[in-house]
């Protein structure tokens, strides 16, 4: 008999990130990570979940007006889903290109900005989907469970 795939996630969390919050950074995705591990997850499925969220909540703190980073926990997969409040991505193919950076220099100089934040998810996660506009972006990564 196949196992019953949930519409509804079996669990949610989301946490609000600031924008310019430095000294919080980084808190979200460690949540999301201790979470997962709570549940006994794969060690190599957590290590992508922490690396997707943390480079997606860097990418909330330095690029948006702020926004939200939710971990949705279904039987057959994870959802990671971040939501900003803009300015949007002007070019998305642009920006999917590694190395290619709209970070300013203050921000670089402090060791972001990289460009490797959304090649870095998209690597990660079995599904990636990414729409911006001026009001904002929304990034989905599903991860599959084994």
């Amino acid at each position: 008999m196949q196992e019953e795939i949930t519409l509804e996630p079996v669990l949610k969390e989301t946490c609000h990130v600031t924008k310019g919050d430095f000294a919080s950074a980084g808190s979200v995705s460690s949540g999301f990570k201790r979470k997962a591990k709570q549940l006994g997850l794969d060690t190599s499925l957590i290590r992508m979940l922490a690396i997707a969220a943390y480079e997606s909540e860097l990418n909330l703190v330095i690029h948006s007006l702020g926004g939200d980073l939710t971990m949705e926990i279904y039987t057959d997969r994870i959802a990671l889903i971040s939501e900003d409040r803009g300015p949007g991505i002007p070019n998305i193919e642009l920006a999917m290109q590694e190395g290619w950076s709209t970070a300013p220099e203050d921000i670089r100089a402090l060791g972001f900005g990289a460009g490797m934040g959304l090649p870095n998810m998209k690597r990660q996660a079995d599904n990636f989907s990414i729409t911006s506009a001026p009001e904002g972006t929304k990034i989905k990564m599903e991860f599959v469970l084994k």
